[in-house]
């Protein structure tokens, strides 16, 4: 990253940071590897995918859109209801992963969200 570019720049902006919700949620809803972590969300992906994009917009130095519409993320809190564990957070993981390396972001930037991610989605893990 640069001390010119947020990484929201470094991910393409709007465009960018939702093509990687999109990617992500594709990922999840189609394999078999993250049959777990998608058995915990809703038929349908829409509000989730909203939510994640909005999210990451204002975690990544963009607009600060989840917080405007739904105050402070409180990410643990608002998991807690979810029995959220190891295969979980791996199943996670391995979607949010896949996105990212399908992303054709800069090394650096690929190494920093997957460090990120991998932090959030432990700390997460409430089983």
């Amino acid at each position: 990253m640069t001390q010119t570019q947020s990484l929201y720049e470094l991910l393409g902006g709007e465009a960018g940071v939702r093509a990687l919700v999109d990617r992500f949620y594709d990922l999840m809803d189609a394999s078999p590897e993250a049959k777990d972590i998608r058995a915990l969300h809703a038929a349908s992906l829409k509000q989730s995918r909203e939510k994640l994009f909005m999210f990451l917009s204002g975690w990544s130095g963009g607009p600060q859109l989840y917080m405007e519409k739904f105050g402070h993320p409180r990410l643990r809190m608002r998991h807690m209801p979810f029995a959220i564990g190891e295969r979980e957070r791996d199943q996670w993981l391995w979607c949010m992963e896949r996105a990212i390396d399908a992303g054709n972001f800069h090394p650096t930037v690929v190494d920093h969200l997957k460090t990120r991610f991998a932090e959030v989605a432990d700390f997460m893990r409430n089983t």
